[in-house]
């Protein structure tokens, strides 16, 4: 039989016995959060999730190593999975940052953005100044076009900080999207003084947009040149410049801008068909019945095919033209304004009876239209 004393002792060596072990696995532990956290910074994320699985293989529910799975998860692109491990950290550590902001930002990838919302605004529950969370809870309100609650905390981000780029940024966005130009000019023209050589190049083409829409042509033309020496194949830029020149009435220059883009990509029919309608414009039928021909070539395409019709319709080819016009009938059997085209052709071409039975075949729609009607009656 074991003494008293002696018992003592063996308790005390075995406790002993096992903080030391306890401790051993902590500090193993430690080590591998620490080593699975620096290959996520280098990007080694199979490694991480090496030491990451390792850890749970020793204590089930370690936060670090939930959300750190979560972490490189998301930077796999596998935000489902992610999503998975902030949830399960988020069940034994309720209110952890490091979850709520990853699952958060995994609700944004996968464009989930009311939910996103839902996770951003617990986390400010706990820090309601953290400027990162709250633009992206703007930007969350933006995407599902809440435009007060959105502009509200931009502009709370702006009142802390005076002038931070993501809320400037933001708002330009904002109100580009509610189609207020003139009011994401001023918050983009705010990151142009403040940033001036150094500006993102996506600020002077989004400025450069806003004149486009707001037909200011001239006054995007620099910000559209200003992007181009930052970078001289910025399709953005291109497109932008050739745009405004074609707002201008400067077919030639738009031209020159509209090739460039299609130096790099030849295949682009959107820009096949604008460079088609500069030809057009020009009077060079040669050159812009090419462009549209190609622009067929690789794809249907409506304003190729009108480009066609018009141009036969010029050179007084109207039966040419009334070929093109029927192909977009088949995709468009209401629209009227095709059947009056058609109809003006066969007249042109002194077809009267097929222009009134063309006239006639929309009728039978059971639409009324004026203008159809009253061309019938003239052709009668």
């Amino acid at each position: 039989m074991i003494d008293e004393p002696m018992n003592e002792q063996l308790q005390a060596e075995i406790s002993a016995s096992v903080q030391e072990e306890q401790s051993k696995e902590l500090q193993e532990i430690s080590e591998l959060s620490k080593h699975g956290y620096q290959y996520l910074k280098e990007n080694r994320v199979e490694e991480a999730e090496e030491c990451f699985s390792r850890i749970l293989e020793k204590d089930r529910e370690n936060n670090y190593a939930l959300v750190g799975l979560g972490d490189a998860a998301r930077k796999r692109g596998a935000f489902r999975d992610a999503v998975e491990h902030y949830r399960k950290c988020l069940t034994h550590h309720p209110g952890n940052n490091y979850a709520l902001f990853g699952l958060a930002d995994c609700y944004k990838a996968l464009n989930q953005y009311q939910k996103a919302i839902e996770i951003w605004e617990q986390y400010l529950i706990h820090d309601d100044h953290n400027i990162t969370v709250l633009t992206r809870v703007a930007d969350a309100y933006r995407k599902v076009r809440d435009f007060k609650k959105s502009k509200v905390i931009y502009l709370k981000v702006l009142e802390m900080e005076e002038n931070n780029a993501y809320a400037l940024i933001g708002l330009g966005h904002l109100h580009y999207d509610f189609k207020e130009y003139k009011d994401a000019l001023f918050f983009w023209g705010k990151i142009l003084e403040l940033h001036g050589d150094n500006v993102d190049i996506r600020v002077l083409t989004s400025m450069g947009n806003c004149h486009r829409k707001m037909k200011t042509f001239a006054e995007g033309i620099p910000l559209f040149e200003r992007a181009l020496k930052i970078d001289p194949d910025n399709f953005y830029a291109l497109f932008g410049l050739a745009d405004c020149y074609r707002g201008l009435g400067m077919q030639y220059r738009s031209l020159e801008y509209w090739n460039r883009i299609l130096e790099k990509d030849p295949h682009n029919k959107v820009i096949l068909t604008r460079a088609g309608d500069a030809y057009r414009n020009m009077g060079e039928y040669d050159n812009a019945n090419d462009y549209y021909t190609k622009a067929l070539n690789i794809e249907y395409d409506v304003y190729a095919v009108l480009g066609l019709a018009t141009i036969a319709k010029l050179q007084e080819k109207y039966l040419d033209a009334v070929a093109s016009l029927s192909k977009l009938l088949q995709n468009d059997q209401r629209n009227y304004r095709l059947y009056l085209e058609i109809a003006d052709c066969y007249i042109r071409a002194n077809e009267k009876e097929k222009a009134l039975e063309t006239l006639v075949q929309f009728q039978q729609f059971g639409i009324r239209n004026p203008a159809i009607s009253e061309m019938i009656e003239r052709l009668k």
